[in-house]
């Protein structure tokens, strides 16, 4: 009990932390990620020592271990930043995986639920982006609905709506009239899903800073070159300091006025919402179905 009251206290004091600096400044300092790891090691080490139990350490690894290669995979795949990627990893340390699954470890069930609710969280913060920048948000979605590109895959949309129905009929009466239905539905949702992030990405997200407000980690929306060199751009999946220094050189020597980034959403508070909800619920997806 008092290995668990440790770990619960040291894991909502740092989340709560991560929570409000990503909310105010969009980024999460490095010192509290690294040192979320290195708690979560040297604590789970100090307890295998004073229980001499091995598993309290081998647990922390191997959690943390399986948050670094999902850190990976969401940064890559550039749903998180690199501060989202890091404090997951220092909770799987914290945390670690039991992998003798005498039940079912709280670790998984807690990836699951941050799934859910970042669905749900990410759902609501574009609402409120949306309500924030309401009359450029309807611009630019009209904006990006006319665009031939759009316009060409509207028509192949239209298309397979009416080739859905026109099965849906055919089939009418039968369970697999379900199933084309929901085939539309999915298609005109992923449709316009597009177009509304889009839309939101240029009204809210795209934002112009200075090369000397740059932290390393954000994500440059437009390539940059000088004089036909490559400096960075969105390839690089967040800027490293090497790149900010470059930039901040040629913005004195007058050659560059501003960079252009894309900040994301801050993730982090689903984080502690999705950790809080596991302590007190357990796994949503069990409690779903």
């Amino acid at each position: 009990m008092v290995y668990l009251s440790i770990l619960i206290t040291i894991t909502l004091i740092g989340l709560i932390i991560a929570s409000i600096t990503d909310l105010k400044t969009r980024e999460v300092p490095d010192w509290l990620s690294y040192g979320l790891i290195g708690i979560g090691i040297g604590l789970n080490l100090l307890f295998a020592i004073i229980y001499w139990n091995y598993w309290f350490i081998v647990n922390s690894l191997i959690g943390l271990l399986l948050f670094l290669i999902i850190a990976f995979i969401m940064f890559y795949a550039g749903q998180w930043g690199g501060g989202d990627s890091k404090v997951l990893m220092g909770l799987g340390a914290l945390i670690g995986l039991d992998i003798r699954f005498t039940e079912f470890p709280f670790l998984i069930s807690f990836f699951v639920n941050i799934l859910v609710v970042g669905a749900v969280y990410g759902l609501l913060w574009s609402i409120f982006l949306v309500l924030k920048n309401f009359k450029s948000f309807v611009k630019e979605f009209r904006k990006v609905s006319h665009q031939s590109k759009m316009i060409k895959w509207r028509s192949y949309v239209i298309v397979f709506v009416f080739f859905m129905l026109f099965l849906f009929f055919l089939a009418r009466g039968t369970v697999i009239s379900t199933m084309f239905i929901a085939l539309l539905i999915m298609v005109l949702t992923t449709f316009y899903l597009w177009i509304f992030v889009k839309a939101i990405e240029k009204t809210s997200m795209i934002k112009k800073v200075t090369p000397d407000k740059l932290t390393e980690g954000d994500w440059i929306a437009k390539d940059i070159k000088y004089n036909g060199k490559y400096i960075c751009g969105p390839k690089d999946l967040g800027i490293e300091m090497k790149q900010i220094k470059e930039l901040i050189k040629l913005y004195r020597l007058g050659k560059i006025k501003y960079v252009i980034i894309k900040e994301g959403i801050p993730f982090v508070p689903s984080f502690l919402i999705a950790y809080v909800i596991t302590l007190f619920f357990g796994n949503l997806f069990f409690m779903f179905i």
